[in-house]
């Protein structure tokens, strides 16, 4: 089996990343080692930034979102019982950020790739990238049963995390940076229609809460807890009354309750890896990089990732020159760095550390009435939530 492209992993960015391929007449082939089924009902990101929507309408998958996507021209912050909503489009001539979630894109793209695209392979287990640092890179997979090799002229890993795309890169030649944070999201599913138009984040002394949405009928919470926590530790009342306690504002705002469907705990760490290229293997979103969602960050850097390689395969084809290829990682990187610093502030901002003292209390309140106040503050996270250019 022969492509140019073997993409490996069938999330957002390797589907993505196959249909930018196809509009540029270029071939590809796609592994994923889950079923379509599992694919489309993964829950992850629901945030898309304006520059991911962008990419999506001009790749012709945007037709749905535009539908059924909540358009968010803000977010609002709570702290000390007071709200201030930031406005995005005042702020960064005119930008915002859709609600649309992850298993939605990705069931967009792939109707769109087994309609047009080329092959897109489910239960079809990556074993192996073999020859990244030479001419012909192949990957070993497993399908139906037996094992098979897809001959490349590239690879692109947007395996995630615990991938073999990563692992093809010599230890000796990589650099990786690593945070992890002593507190994670309980997260819930509620059918309820959201308690606001707009997602709302809450600094509190008991921990951050998030009220975010999936539709117009169900809203999509969090709770910061310790690391660790069982979800199943928490009953619904429970949870229900402590994102109560959290959101508590001085006007005669309510927090509507509903059937809980499901609940999850996220943790939270921050990764990169570096450099994001070997050879002729690239690596793509979270098989090089990790942000903790309170940025509503991951999705986006990996459509950044994949944009960026599709731009410079593209140029190659065009012009010969592979010198946008041989920038990828760097190119990559001054993005995803602004990312992590911007996911990092905005968790340290938000959450309250295990044993946090009174000074770092008042320095949170202190922080947020600064962006509360000034014009300059609040444009710095307005443009930094709803996206870094690409390029």
């Amino acid at each position: 089996m022969r492509t140019t492209v073997g993409i490996i992993g069938a999330g957002p960015a390797g589907l993505l990343l196959a249909r930018l391929l196809h509009r540029a007449g270029i071939d590809s082939v796609v592994l994923e080692g889950r079923d379509r089924a599992y694919v489309e009902q993964r829950q992850r990101a629901g945030i898309l930034e304006q520059g991911t929507v962008d990419v999506l309408r001009a790749a012709g998958a945007g037709e749905r979102m535009d539908r059924e996507g909540l358009r968010h021209d803000g977010i609002e912050l709570r702290y000390d019982k007071k709200r201030h909503r930031v406005d995005f489009p005042a702020l960064t001539g005119g930008r915002s950020v859709t609600v649309y979630a992850q298993t939605e894109v990705c069931k967009d793209l792939i109707a769109l790739q087994l309609k047009e695209g080329g092959p897109l392979l489910f239960e079809a287990e990556a074993l192996a990238v073999e020859g990244a640092d030479t001419d012909a890179p192949s990957i070993r997979f497993r399908h139906e049963g037996r094992e098979d090799i897809l001959e490349c002229e590239y690879v692109v890993g947007c395996d995630g995390f615990w991938g073999v795309a990563r692992k093809a890169i010599p230890t000796e030649l990589t650099r990786v940076f690593e945070r992890t944070y002593p507190y994670a999201w309980l997260g819930i599913l509620a059918d309820v229609p959201p308690s606001h138009d707009e997602l709302v984040y809450a600094r509190h002394d008991r921990g951050f809460a998030l009220l975010s949405m999936r539709s117009p009928s169900v809203s999509r919470l969090y709770l910061q807890v310790p690391e660790g926590t069982d979800a199943d530790s928490w009953g619904d009342e429970e949870i229900w009354d402590e994102l109560e306690r959290r959101f508590e504002t001085d006007d005669d705002w309510t927090l509507d309750r509903g059937p809980i469907t499901q609940k999850s705990v996220t943790p939270m760490r921050s990764y990169v890896h570096e450099p994001m290229r070997h050879g002729r293997l690239f690596l793509a979103g979270d098989a090089a990089h990790i942000v903790p969602p309170t940025g509503a960050k991951g999705l986006n850097l990996a459509v950044g990732d994949v944009v960026t390689f599709a731009k410079a395969l593209s140029y190659q084809k065009d012009t010969g020159s592979a010198e946008l290829l041989d920038r990828y990682s760097e190119t990559c990187l001054r993005r995803i760095w602004q990312a992590e610093r911007f996911s990092y502030d905005m968790t340290s901002l938000l959450h309250r550390a295990p044993g946090a003292t009174p000074f770092e209390d008042r320095m949170q309140l202190a922080r947020l009435e600064r962006i509360a106040g000034s014009r300059a503050a609040e444009t710095d996270l307005a443009e930094a939530y709803t996206g870094f250019p690409f390029d």
